[in-house]
């Protein structure tokens, strides 16, 4: 039974192996899964496993826990506003520590266990993300102006993994925070890139927040465009929401907000008939 189990599992994933052979696929790695070693090994593991039958993935991951706990260590009080963290210089200084010398080395390390697959880049290399302050009470918090991929489709072209941590710059080379969902969004739309994928740490996006049971499994962006003017869609879910409607509306085929605390869920995701979360398109998801 186990063997015909496996063999079932194979047999579904083969079509979708084949279907997205070649084509890009963006991943925003963050939530829980960053600060649980078990998920975060098995994270690893779907990266390489994409990666070994042609896909290409990209990386791109945040470090809100991390960068929280860091503070709390040296003793510097964390400020948010409007849900948003102020980053002052110092605050700059303790992110850029976190996501670039801590989660990104990290992340890569992961990876390259099972080979020299990855390589860790941030949005101030190579000008990858030229950023705009947001607004003057956030301090150094940027958005995404322009994005500049070059150096992301050379490490494609080399059969590598690029694992972005999301720091960019200004056209003077101030640094900046940028909100990792906003990139994840942007850069896929930049790269033309079959599907990017949101780990989050529900199932997805639900039609009643406090009713599991009213998971939306496929809706279109303008639809979801939608539920957020409504305020249907939580506070902490909007940057996704926004990410995945940016992407679509400018030619990424799908979207997809999935539970990053669900073991291997990229795997599920990808390569099963079923899928798992929520799915995002350009047009009527039916």
């Amino acid at each position: 039974m186990e063997a015909k189990t496996t063999t079932e599992v194979l047999l579904q994933a083969l079509p979708y192996i084949q279907r997205f052979r070649g084509k890009v696929v963006v991943v925003k790695y963050g939530g829980n899964a960053m600060v649980d070693a078990e998920l975060a090994t098995q994270f690893a593991e779907d990266i390489v496993l994409m990666h070994q039958v042609g896909i290409k993935p990209v990386v791109v991951h945040g470090g809100g826990p991390q960068i929280t706990e860091l503070h709390g260590r040296l003793g510097k009080a964390t400020e948010f506003k409007d849900g948003q963290r102020v980053t002052d210089a110092e605050s700059l200084e303790i992110t850029r520590m976190v996501l670039v010398g801590k989660v990104n080395r990290e992340l890569v390390g992961l990876i390259n266990r099972h080979g020299p697959h990855a390589v860790g880049i941030s949005g101030e290399d190579a000008g990858l993300l030229l950023a705009t302050k947001r607004h003057p009470e956030l301090g150094f918090v940027g958005d995404v102006e322009a994005v500049n991929a070059r150096i992301v489709e050379k490490l494609l072209a080399e059969d590598l993994i690029p694992v972005i941590s999301t720091t960019g710059s200004d056209a003077t080379g101030q640094s900046y925070n940028i909100n990792a969902d906003a990139v994840a969004g942007a850069l896929a739309a930049t790269l033309q890139a079959e599907k990017v994928v949101y780990l989050t740490n529900v199932e997805g996006l639900q039609r009643d927040r406090e009713d599991p049971t009213s998971l939306i499994s496929r809706l279109s962006a303008s639809q979801l465009d939608e539920l957020v003017q409504s305020g249907a869609v939580g506070t902490g879910m909007i940057p996704k929401a926004a990410g995945c409607i940016h992407a679509v509306d400018h030619g990424v085929t799908s979207a997809h907000m999935i539970n990053g605390t669900i073991p291997h869920v990229l795997l599920v995701e990808l390569f099963t008939d079923a899928g798992i979360g929520t799915m995002i398109t350009k047009g009527d998801p039916s």
